[in-house]
Protein backbone atom coordinates (compact mmCIF):
# COMPACT_ATOMS: atom_id res chain seq x y z
CA UNK A 1 0.00 0.00 0.00
CA UNK A 2 1.04 3.66 -0.62
CA UNK A 3 0.45 6.88 1.30
CA UNK A 4 -1.14 9.31 -1.33
CA UNK A 5 -1.71 12.89 -1.73
CA UNK A 6 -3.43 14.64 -4.22
CA UNK A 7 -4.40 18.17 -5.27
CA UNK A 8 -8.00 19.27 -5.42
CA UNK A 9 -9.49 22.02 -7.09
CA UNK A 10 -12.25 23.97 -8.68
CA UNK A 11 -13.64 27.24 -10.11
CA UNK A 12 -16.41 26.25 -12.11
CA UNK A 13 -19.52 25.74 -9.81
CA UNK A 14 -16.62 25.22 -7.17
CA UNK A 15 -19.31 24.45 -3.74
CA UNK A 16 -21.28 21.83 -5.34
CA UNK A 17 -17.86 20.39 -7.58
CA UNK A 18 -15.41 20.12 -4.64
CA UNK A 19 -18.49 18.84 -2.26
CA UNK A 20 -19.31 16.00 -4.95
CA UNK A 21 -15.69 15.34 -5.31
CA UNK A 22 -15.39 14.38 -1.83
CA UNK A 23 -17.98 12.02 -1.35
CA UNK A 24 -16.76 10.66 -4.23
CA UNK A 25 -13.21 10.14 -3.32
CA UNK A 26 -14.43 8.92 0.29
CA UNK A 27 -16.52 6.25 -1.65
CA UNK A 28 -13.37 4.88 -3.41
CA UNK A 29 -11.07 5.50 -0.60
CA UNK A 30 -12.68 5.36 2.94
CA UNK A 31 -9.47 6.59 5.06
CA UNK A 32 -9.80 9.53 2.56
CA UNK A 33 -8.56 12.73 4.93
CA UNK A 34 -9.02 16.72 3.64
CA UNK A 35 -7.23 19.63 4.55
CA UNK A 36 -9.30 22.67 5.09
CA UNK A 37 -10.19 24.01 1.74
CA UNK A 38 -9.11 27.41 0.51
CA UNK A 39 -10.22 30.06 -1.47
CA UNK A 40 -7.95 30.96 -3.58
CA UNK A 41 -6.92 33.90 -6.54
CA UNK A 42 -6.58 32.16 -10.07
CA UNK A 43 -3.03 31.61 -10.63
CA UNK A 44 -1.98 31.94 -14.48
CA UNK A 45 -5.07 33.21 -15.86
CA UNK A 46 -7.21 35.72 -15.12
CA UNK A 47 -10.66 34.07 -13.72
CA UNK A 48 -12.98 33.52 -10.97
CA UNK A 49 -11.31 32.44 -7.60
CA UNK A 50 -10.54 28.68 -7.01
CA UNK A 51 -11.41 25.93 -4.04
CA UNK A 52 -8.09 24.23 -2.90
CA UNK A 53 -7.63 21.52 -0.87
CA UNK A 54 -5.51 18.49 -0.61
CA UNK A 55 -6.23 14.97 0.38
CA UNK A 56 -4.76 11.96 1.86
CA UNK A 57 -5.56 8.22 1.24
CA UNK A 58 -3.90 4.93 1.31
CA UNK A 59 -3.77 3.19 -2.19
CA UNK A 60 -3.63 -0.51 -2.60
CA UNK A 61 -4.39 -0.59 -6.76
CA UNK A 62 -1.71 0.58 -9.12
CA UNK A 63 -0.63 3.99 -9.68
CA UNK A 64 -1.87 3.99 -13.48
CA UNK A 65 -5.31 2.37 -11.83
CA UNK A 66 -5.59 5.62 -9.56
CA UNK A 67 -4.81 8.05 -11.95
CA UNK A 68 -7.20 6.19 -14.05
CA UNK A 69 -9.76 6.82 -11.15
CA UNK A 70 -8.94 10.37 -11.09
CA UNK A 71 -9.16 11.46 -14.81
CA UNK A 72 -12.75 9.91 -14.81
CA UNK A 73 -14.41 11.87 -12.13
CA UNK A 74 -12.73 15.08 -13.63
CA UNK A 75 -14.71 13.76 -16.32
CA UNK A 76 -17.52 12.62 -14.83
CA UNK A 77 -17.65 16.45 -13.45
CA UNK A 78 -17.14 18.01 -16.91
CA UNK A 79 -13.89 18.56 -17.30
CA UNK A 80 -12.92 20.40 -20.40
CA UNK A 81 -9.33 19.63 -21.30
CA UNK A 82 -8.73 21.92 -24.16
CA UNK A 83 -8.32 24.93 -22.21
CA UNK A 84 -4.55 24.70 -21.17
CA UNK A 85 -2.39 24.35 -18.47
CA UNK A 86 -3.78 27.18 -16.70
CA UNK A 87 -7.50 27.72 -17.10
CA UNK A 88 -10.99 27.28 -15.98
CA UNK A 89 -12.13 23.99 -14.08
CA UNK A 90 -15.08 22.76 -12.55
CA UNK A 91 -12.59 19.92 -11.54
CA UNK A 92 -8.99 19.24 -11.04
CA UNK A 93 -7.59 16.15 -8.84
CA UNK A 94 -3.57 16.03 -9.38
CA UNK A 95 -1.74 13.15 -7.25
CA UNK A 96 1.30 15.33 -5.46
CA UNK A 97 2.95 12.05 -4.27
CA UNK A 98 2.96 8.34 -4.30
CA UNK A 99 4.60 7.32 -0.91
CA UNK A 100 8.68 8.59 -1.67
CA UNK A 101 8.43 7.81 -5.19
CA UNK A 102 10.61 9.83 -7.01
CA UNK A 103 8.84 9.34 -11.19
CA UNK A 104 9.63 11.16 -14.78
CA UNK A 105 7.30 11.68 -16.67
CA UNK A 106 5.77 8.39 -17.15
CA UNK A 107 2.80 8.31 -16.68
CA UNK A 108 3.16 11.26 -13.87
CA UNK A 109 5.86 13.40 -12.58
CA UNK A 110 6.11 12.91 -8.85
CA UNK A 111 6.81 14.44 -7.02
CA UNK A 112 4.57 17.26 -8.24
CA UNK A 113 6.63 20.84 -8.61
CA UNK A 114 3.18 22.25 -7.62
CA UNK A 115 4.41 21.32 -4.02
CA UNK A 116 7.35 23.72 -3.69
CA UNK A 117 5.88 26.35 -6.34
CA UNK A 118 2.34 27.53 -4.75
CA UNK A 119 0.99 28.08 -1.40
CA UNK A 120 -2.73 26.65 -2.10
CA UNK A 121 -1.12 23.23 -2.88
CA UNK A 122 1.92 23.31 0.44
CA UNK A 123 0.09 24.89 2.65
CA UNK A 124 -2.93 22.33 2.97
CA UNK A 125 -0.42 19.01 2.35
CA UNK A 126 2.35 20.77 5.41
CA UNK A 127 -1.56 20.73 7.26
CA UNK A 128 -2.32 16.97 6.66
CA UNK A 129 1.78 15.48 6.95
CA UNK A 130 3.76 18.18 8.69
CA UNK A 131 6.24 15.24 8.91
CA UNK A 132 5.96 13.99 6.24
CA UNK A 133 9.64 14.60 3.67
CA UNK A 134 9.76 15.66 0.36
CA UNK A 135 11.24 13.00 -1.73
CA UNK A 136 13.59 14.74 -3.61
CA UNK A 137 15.04 17.55 -0.80
CA UNK A 138 14.47 15.60 2.17
CA UNK A 139 12.71 18.65 3.94
CA UNK A 140 9.48 18.17 6.09
CA UNK A 141 6.14 19.85 4.66
CA UNK A 142 5.96 21.57 8.09
CA UNK A 143 9.47 23.40 7.54
CA UNK A 144 8.72 23.85 3.47
CA UNK A 145 5.39 26.08 4.52
CA UNK A 146 7.09 27.85 7.17
CA UNK A 147 9.62 29.07 4.56
CA UNK A 148 7.54 29.48 1.17
CA UNK A 149 8.56 32.62 -0.21
CA UNK A 150 6.31 32.02 -3.52
CA UNK A 151 3.38 34.68 -4.36
CA UNK A 152 0.77 34.86 -2.18
CA UNK A 153 -2.62 33.14 -3.75
CA UNK A 154 -4.58 32.04 -0.30
CA UNK A 155 -7.26 35.03 0.65
CA UNK A 156 -9.41 32.74 3.00
CA UNK A 157 -9.84 29.48 4.48
CA UNK A 158 -13.71 27.68 3.62
CA UNK A 159 -15.80 26.42 6.17
CA UNK A 160 -16.90 23.49 3.71
CA UNK A 161 -18.41 20.79 5.17
CA UNK A 162 -17.60 17.08 3.79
Amino acid sequence: MRQAYLSIGSNIDRDRNIRSAMAELRVRWPDMVFSTVYETAAVGFEGEDFYNLVASFRAEESLEDVLDTLRELEDAHGRHRAGGKFSARTLDLDLLLWGDAVIDGDPVTLPRGEILQFDFVLRPLAELAPEARHPLNGECFRDLWAGFTGHPSIRRSVPLAD
